[in-house]
């Protein structure tokens, strides 16, 4: 069942809009990142704008205090001090009413651009499927959508204030040429300096947080696979060499965390101490003039109110800097899994499968698979016959060259393959949700069907030990349950698919020997003028079997009944009876 129910769960999570999976080529960061504010675009305009008025607003406090002091208190006109009052009255309104707008839209250009690029990851996680495990490792994946996606949406959170920043830059810089030339060039010089002088700190930075991002990668999936296989671990007593392994791991995130930090200090420090300095030039610039008598009292005030304010756009561009590196870096991480392609992909001219039953023939190991039969394949390494399954399902990297009468399964439509040759695999797969939704995630049968194929894999059990039935929650992984008991669950969701070639791979591994003759009953009788493979050497499976295929070395080497390969097989004999007979 492999990727199909890992679809499916997708598709009930992801629900945003413009999360297509058919992206277009995202393979550089800069390309992604430009994707994502294409698809909010509406959001971030409305956020900029907003932005822009917030910040502007604010930049004519100063001016509205000047007129007040040069014109009212200075000049003596009470009219005019009441109007510049109310205009600066009306600019605080203005003011809060646009921030808490723009505050509202830049939150939600944050969580748009965060969680798009989550769930682009889990369509990406659904359609590679295997091949993304082996190419990326786990704890990346897991980094990028707890940590990278978060980033990415911190630039498009910045992005208005940003705007805001530049155009209130560039209209105090206006005020002060059309009040004093020499103070209008420090401002329109000196900002660009300031900011450029950023970039010594922040290229080392960015090296840094890349490393940092590494490191967390790795303790994430050393995590994961501890947490996993913690019931291993306990077993054999291996928790105190992971535990070691884990601190090890911290202390290197610790230590490149440590070297993030002195650079992430510095560049706060220079935050707060650039536009101090500049401050304090421009303020004495125009003490300066005023003493003079160049510029006003009035004017005087506003250039210091100037000169405070322009410490916002100068932070905020050092912030956007900062959120556009960590942004970059969670990208790369992002795009990198992007890349990798799937191992079954559709083909463009996809032919139709032969209608009703069809042989099935493997030409790599010579197995041919009659219709309407059940077939147990045997070998005496089990990765063999695994390998024999994934290439009838149409599964993993290796090109696959199995036909159904005549037909190659890599030419047909790969939804076509996946309703007619479904593939459970030995290892199975429970995800969190109510146990009907787990054994139907379609939602194409009833109660009582369902509770037939439960008997079928000898499930009753399984099912009288829930107090919710089949409406009980499922834990993560299925972790609730035994080996045995989410094999047989996994063997009902296989048998509900209806299929006409139906794969399991070593379906009662897990099991009693009791419930596995149960379960071999059942199943031949269930399954009975359908197509059925079974790769087992388990000898009460093998007795249902209307014929066994044995391989050596990955190829047919005899094929023929249970008894009679008993009898003539001495390879065979050994591999069924564990080497226990000669």
């Amino acid at each position: 069942m492999r990727h199909t129910l890992a679809e499916r769960k997708m598709n009930q999570v992801i629900s945003l809009p413009h999360a297509d999976p058919g992206t277009p080529d995202l393979t550089s960061p800069t390309a992604y990142l430009r994707w994502v504010g294409k698809g909010q675009w509406r959001t971030l305009v409305v956020a900029i704008a907003f932005g822009i008025v917030w910040l502007v607003s604010q930049a004519l406090f100063p001016a509205a205090m000047g007129k007040a002091i040069d014109e009212g208190i200075i000049g003596g006109d009470a009219g005019s001090l009441v109007l510049w009052c109310g205009i600066l009255l009306g600019l605080v309104t203005i003011s809060a009413l646009s921030g808490a707008m723009r505050h509202k839209y830049a939150v939600a250009n944050w969580m748009q651009g965060a969680f798009r690029s989550a769930q682009l990851i889990g369509h990406k996680a659904a359609d590679t499927g295997e091949a993304l495990t082996r190419s990326v490792p786990t704890g990346d994946v897991v980094a990028t959508v707890s940590s990278d996606a978060m980033r990415i949406g911190g630039l498009y959170d910045v992005s208005a204030r940003f705007a805001g920043a530049v155009v209130s830059y560039v209209v105090v810089a206006l005020i002060l040429l059309g009040a004093s030339t020499p103070l209008g060039l420090v401002v329109l010089i000196g900002v660009p300096v300031l900011v450029a002088c950023l970039t010594f700190i922040v290229r080392p930075l960015q090296a840094r947080q890349l490393a940092q991002r590494e490191e967390s990668g790795k303790l994430i999936g050393l995590g994961a696979d501890t947490v996993a296989g913690l019931r291993v671990l306990r077993g054999i007593g291996g928790e105190h060499t992971f535990l070691r392994r884990y601190a090890v791991q911290s202390q290197s995130v610790r230590q490149v965390g440590n070297r993030v930090a002195g650079y992430q200090a510095a560049l706060d420090a220079a935050q707060v101490l650039l536009p101090g300095l500049f401050v304090l030039v421009v303020v004495w610039l125009g003490a300066r003039f005023a003493i003079d008598g160049e510029i006003t009292a009035g004017q005087l005030v506003a250039f210091y109110g100037y000169t405070a304010f322009l410490v916002i756009p100068l932070r905020t561009a050092t912030e956007m800097v900062d959120r556009a590196t960590r942004a970059h870096i969670g990208a790369r991480k992002l795009t990198k899994i992007l890349r990798v392609e799937p191992d079954d992909v559709e083909t463009p001219d996809a032919q139709p499968l032969p209608s009703g039953p069809a042989r099935l023939y493997d030409p790599r190991s010579g197995v041919t698979i009659e219709p309407g039969r059940f077939t147990v394949v045997v070998s005496a390494r089990p990765e063999e016959s695994a390998a024999l399954a994934d290439r009838l399902g149409r599964f993993g990297a290796a090109e696959t060259d199995v036909r159904l009468d005549g037909t190659r399964l890599a030419d047909a439509s790969l939804a076509e393959v996946r309703r007619r040759v479904v593939v459970s695999e030995t290892d199975p797969r429970l995800f969190t949700g109510t146990l009907r939704d787990e054994l139907d995630p379609w939602g194409d049968h009833d109660d009582a069907s369902i509770l037939d194929a439960l008997s079928v894999a000898s499930g009753d059990d399984v099912l009288e030990a829930l107090p919710g039935g089949l409406d009980n929650e499922v834990e993560e992984r299925g972790r609730a349950f035994s080996g045995g008991q989410r094999q047989r669950l996994a063997l009902t969701r296989a048998l509900l698919t209806g299929a006409d070639t139906l794969v399991l791979v070593e379906p009662t591994s897990a099991v009693d020997a009791h419930t596995e003759a149960r379960i071999a009953g059942r199943l031949t009788a269930a399954r009975a003028g359908r197509t059925t493979v079974v790769m087992s050497a388990s000898p009460l499976i093998l007795d249902q079997a209307d014929h066994v295929v044995f391989l050596r070395g990955g190829t047919v080497a005899a094929t023929g009944t249970h008894s009679r390969l008993m009898a003539d097989e001495p390879d065979y004999r050994r591999t069924v009876v564990r080497g226990e007979e000669d």
